[in-house]
């Protein structure tokens, strides 16, 4: 008796369905699964035959062949554990093949039957919808995040007999709903806020700018000068997610398992902040069984690389290519798997090995040889890509005594989601979303300046010492400022302060 069960397997972060074919026919018993499984798919053999036989159902003792097509595609997980004994009971007529055939079903079996949650639901509930299937059963642990999905019935399912029940119609579940609106509302209770950081004017003042255009920045100071402290913050001030991004971010999350329990959307910009003892793989994502990296968890918010300067020099210049193309391209002998990794770069670092260097209060004792091979670890190309440097000194005691509030995130959000908002307008017939996306094109034509500006400009590269690289970086980090103010044109103001965020290249 052939059976066929409709599943889904995940490449990347999109799902693709996968048809289960079960066949038992007379033989000697054996249980065989083809179809390129890898160990985890092979082992669920054991699992569904304790899972049908401890929840009242019999297990043939004939020759089971189970196919998982398309037969060329590595299949990987826990997930095929639930459309493997459902297709089993199809095949010994335990479940009309009719019924079955109308929904997608994922799901890892416990040895008693229960339905345990797997990875990558969100994707697999998408490809579900747009294949045009009526429902999906999914394990109870992962209904909220696959009923975010418009157009397909969810039904959470605890156990294998409880799954059966309904399929046969003795049993009744009731489809899951996701109050997106509701999800959404709760996204404003932040942990931090900006109005916590005493002092340091200048250097939230660049946090905005940063937010507001889409930057990445790079913080210079000594160690309890607050960069930590105001990077933690930057998410605090970053326009709202979309329902779009949120559906993008969290397939990434669901494809690692990183979502929490009831979880059923990131409804905030990710904040990521890896420790610097990371591995490329780590960073940029890979593995033997390639899984996204830090760079993809941060994908639509904020990526975090405290100590800049100590982290391995090749793991930084990984992170090259996904800060030009915003996307990660992982390549094996079998096939090429691509994440999305659109995020903000902020980076913090001491301004030598000790920390000390220019400090009034503390006298540095590194050499001049010491401090050129700790900044040396930040190559150019890198440095190139990173819009704003800031110097961050150390806080005076007269700003920690200061009994007035600063001013609050929401306060600074309402001035960067305005700003984000006319760039939106700005660049609706391109691919580009913010100003630190555009290209020599784009800032030619919609970063025009005025003769004032164009002397202070080569002022600054001729006389200050800025290098050549960063003159487009200047013309975009004004083209920001404008928009915060808001005003159509760049003035010298805004070149002036734009000039005063390149601190790196100056010549010393």
């Amino acid at each position: 008796m052939l059976a066929r069960v409709l599943s889904s397997a995940v490449i990347g972060i999109d799902a693709y369905l996968v048809e289960v074919e079960v066949d038992i026919s007379a033989g000697l018993p054996s249980f065989t699964t083809v179809g390129l499984p890898e160990t985890a798919v092979k082992e669920s053999r054991e699992r569904v035959k304790s899972a049908i036989t401890n929840s009242g159902y019999s297990f043939p003792d004939d020759r089971i062949t189970v196919n998982l097509a398309p037969a060329g595609i590595k299949k990987e997980g826990t997930g095929f554990d639930l459309p493997i004994a459902m297709g089993i009971l199809t095949a010994t007529k335990t479940i009309p093949q009719n019924l079955i055939e109308k929904f997608l079903m994922l799901g890892e079996l416990s040895l008693d039957g229960r339905v345990k949650p797997v990875q990558g639901v969100l994707p697999m509930a998408l490809a579900a919808a747009e294949a045009g299937y009526r429902g999906i059963v999914v394990p109870e642990d992962n209904r909220r995040e696959a009923a975010v999905v418009d157009g397909i019935d969810v039904y959470p399912a605890r156990t294998l007999a409880q799954g059966v029940d309904f399929l046969r119609g003795f049993a009744t579940i009731e489809p899951e709903k996701t109050d997106i609106d509701g999800l959404f509302s709760m996204r404003n209770d932040l942990d931090v806020d900006f109005s916590e950081v005493m002092g340091q004017e200048h250097v939230k003042r660049s946090m905005e700018v940063a937010a507001a255009g889409g930057h990445n920045l790079l913080m210079v100071g000594p160690p309890g000068s607050g960069k930590t402290m105001i990077a933690r913050r930057l998410s605090s001030i970053l326009p709202a997610i979309t329902f779009e991004e949120a559906i993008e971010t969290t397939k990434i999350f669901s494809v690692v398992g990183m979502l929490e329990k009831e979880q059923a959307l990131v409804t905030r910009r990710p904040f990521r902040a890896p420790h610097h003892t990371i591995s490329d793989a780590g960073l940029i994502g890979g593995g033997h069984i390639p899984r996204p990296g830090e760079v993809s968890l941060a994908h639509n918010g904020v990526l975090f690389l405290d100590e800049l300067a100590e982290y391995k020099k090749h793991v930084l210049e990984v992170l090259r290519q996904p800060l030009e193309d915003h996307r990660v391209t992982i390549s094996r002998a079998a096939s090429t798997i691509t994440y999305p990794s659109r995020f903000m770069l902020v980076a913090a670092m001491n301004p030598c090995p000790c920390g000390y260097l220019s400090d009034p209060k503390h006298s540095c004792h590194c050499t001049a040889h010491q401090i050129h091979r700790y900044r040396s670890k930040i190559s150019g190309p890198l440095l190139d890509r990173i819009d704003i440097h800031v110097e961050v000194p150390a806080v005076p005691y007269k700003d920690l005594l200061k009994q007035t509030s600063a001013e609050s995130s929401e306060q600074i959000r309402s001035r960067v989601t305005s700003a984000r908002e006319r760039q939106q307008k700005r660049f609706a017939r391109s691919k580009i979303f913010c100003n630190a996306q555009m290209n020599n094109r784009q800032i030619k034509a919609y970063c025009r300046i005025d003769d004032a500006s164009d002397r202070l400009l080569e002022t600054a590269i001729d006389k200050i010492g800025l290098s050549a690289r960063a003159y487009n970086r200047i013309i975009k980090i004004a083209r920001t400022i404008a928009d915060l103010v808001p005003a159509d044109r760049i003035t010298s103001d805004h070149i002036s302060e734009a000039i005063q965020y390149r601190s790196l290249d100056r010549k010393k």
